[in-house]
Parts: structure tokens; C-alpha cells; sequence
């Protein structure tokens, strides 16, 4: 395990006084209010602003990402926004909407309430796609310059030998642990050569039902934080559950709001699992890598029981059964 440095020390070690101060030197009245909103990643806070709505702090992990692939993520919020897409855009404050206090780099959005969709809602779903299908069309515009791409290699590969390479795996676990990632990824490749020709563009790239707020029929997408560059269905896949006789009934729905406005092309559906079992690897590497940050050790108490890598290696023989099986229909 790496050391801290000092800003990630600072970082871990972030406390009210701080955050009050970097928003009141931002120019904000602060009125004492201060929520801490779930966020693991980064530190996510709602403040309240005298005579005015409260607003969203957001401090940003240090060596995640650089000061340009955030700064072209607030830019493609900005671009949707534009298009009257309701995303959840930073304030431009001073003539920037990236902020420096001390060891923080800071960004400051408006304050929005709401509830997770409910996905047996088909109204609500084609509402959904209808929405994602817009986003899309604005990101195939042009690509993305310093955000990262979504790839096997990176999502799977790396995840799987960071987990092997800092002691997280049981000893005697880890040769099953590297023979079934051996055998996921060898699937996975051959899905993503299969759709080699596929196009990539601009995603929102971490899109589930945790960002997305629904008020009054209203919605809103918020937390754009993993934006990156991939295939259309990485910004669909997440929001269908259950088995397959479940989730077609809910693709169908989506993709009716989707077509809408931009094409689908369905040779896409073949990359669901594969970009399922990518997440799996990688969601086991993400909290390994922030192991260090306690609230992490708080939030995921059984990441390193045996019980947890029993099952986590289920789930990858599981992932590679189901990548052996007939992908999701669509009827046109």
C-alpha cells in the first residue's frame, strides 16, 4: 500500500471549517447549513446560502483526475445544459467553474432534490431514453480529448491486477481469482472485437438510477464524474434488471425513447455482459484503491472478508455462463 501524500492526507482529513471558508472566499453567504451528501469518491456537500437556495460543494479526490479531464467534463455538461438537457452543470463562478483552496480543487452546483426513478414505470423509462437518446446526440458531436476511454483493459485487466498485486485476494484464493478473470476477459475481448466497428462517443458513462432524480415527472441527471468515451449502451445497460424475460420488456421501453431522437444499432446489445462483468472487476478494484480513506473501511466493512471473495468469484463464473448465453432482443 502507497503512503498518503500530503493533499490526499488533507483530503481525508476535510472538515467543516474548511468547506465553509472555501465557499465563502467563492463568494457565497454561507448560513451554518452543511449536509454531507453520499458520495464516496469524492466529498460531496449541501450548504446553505443566506436569502438565496442552498448549492452543492463538491471537492475532488486528489490523483483521480487532472485539472483538464475535469474541467472538459463541465464543459460537456455545460453543452448539454445548453441543449436544455436537464443535467446538473457546474456554476461558472469568476469566469470558472473549477476552484483551487489550498490542497482542494472545489466545483459548485445548484442544489437539486428528487427520487430515483421507478423502473416498472414504462411512461417514466421511454421518458428515460428519450433523455439518454438526447445526451448522445450531443456527444457524438465531437470526442472527448483527456477523458478517459472505456476499455477491457483498463476497466478489467488493470482492476484485476491491482487486486492481485496488493495482497486484497486470499493467498490461496488467487489462482481461481486469476483463472476466472483469465477466462472473463478472453470473453469480453471477444465481444468488444465482435463490435470493433461500433461507435464511441461522449457518455454520461456511469448513468444507474442513483443519478438520476425525478421530481414532478420531472428529471434531472446528475454526477458526471465518470464521463468518458464508449458505446452507447454503457449509458442504457445499467438501468435494466432481472432476468432476461425482465429486462426486454424495460430495453424496449428505453430504446422506444431512445430511437426517438438517435439511432441504435443493436449489434450494441452484444455488449451488455461484457460491460457487466468489466464492472464487477472493477467496483472490487475501485474500493481497493481507496482502501486507505476510512470512509471507505466504514461504508464496505465485509470488502475483506473471505465471504466477500467467495462471492465475488461466484459472480465472475456467473458473468462468463451468462456471456455464453443469447444477449437481449429488440424488435424495431
Amino acid at each position: 500500500m502507497q503512503e498518503c501524500d500530503e493533499s490526499t492526507l488533507a483530503f481525508l482529513n476535510l472538515q467543516p471549517e474548511q468547506i465553509l471558508s472555501t465557499l465563502e472566499n467563492l463568494g457565497f453567504d454561507c448560513d451554518g447549513r452543511l449536509l454531507t451528501l453520499n458520495s464516496y469518491e469524492n466529498r460531496v456537500y449541501k450548504l446553505g446560502i443566506e436569502a438565496d437556495d442552498p448549492v452543492v460543494a463538491k471537492f475532488y479526490r486528489p490523483g483521480r483526475w487532472s485539472d483538464e479531464q475535469i474541467i472538459e467534463e463541465h464543459e460537456f455538461s455545460a453543452e448539454l445544459a445548453a441543449m436544455d438537457i436537464p443535467v446538473v452543470a457546474p456554476i461558472n463562478v469568476d469566469g470558472s467553474t473549477l476552484h483551487r483552496s489550498g490542497y482542494f480543487r472545489v466545483s459548485i452546483s445548484r442544489c437539486w432534490g428528487g427520487r430515483a426513478p421507478d423502473l416498472d414505470n414504462k411512461k417514466l423509462m421511454r421518458q428515460l431514453g428519450r433523455l439518454i437518446g438526447r445526451i448522445h446526440l450531443t456527444g457524438e458531436k465531437q470526442p472527448f480529448i483527456y477523458r478517459d476511454q472505456l476499455e477491457p483493459s483498463d476497466y478489467g485487466v488493470r482492476s484485476a491486477e491491482f487486486l492481485l498485486n496488493n495482497d486484497f485476494i486470499p493467498r490461496e484464493m488467487e489462482e481461481v481469482y486469476e483463472g476466472i478473470t483469465n477466462h472473463l476477459f478472453s470473453e469480453i475481448e471477444q465481444r468488444f472485437q465482435y463490435a470493433d466497428d461500433i461507435q464511441n462517443i461522449r457518455l454520461h458513462g456511469d448513468f444507474h438510477c442513483s443519478n438520476v432524480l425525478v421530481s414532478n415527472e420531472q428529471l434531472h441527471i446528475v454526477d458526471l464524474d465518470d464521463a468518458r468515451t464508449g458505446p452507447a449502451i454503457q449509458d442504457l445497460w445499467m438501468f435494466l434488471s432481472g432476468d432476461h424475460t425482465e429486462q426486454e420488456p424495460q430495453l424496449e421501453n428505453l430504446l422506444k425513447g431512445y430511437t426517438e431522437f438517435r439511432d441504435f444499432d443493436a449489434r450494441e446489445l452484444q455488449l451488455i455482459e461484457a460491460l457487466r462483468g468489466l464492472r464487477i472487476t472493477y467496483y472490487a478494484a475501485w474500493i481497493a484503491r481507496r482502501w486507505q480513506d476510512p470512509a471507505f473501511q466504514i461504508a464496505f466493512p465485509w470488502f475483506n472478508s473471505r465471504r466477500y471473495w467467495d462471492e465475488h468469484i461466484l459472480s465472475l463464473r456467473e458473468q462468463v455462463a451468462l456471456m455464453n448465453e443469447a444477449p437481449l432482443s429488440w424488435l424495431k
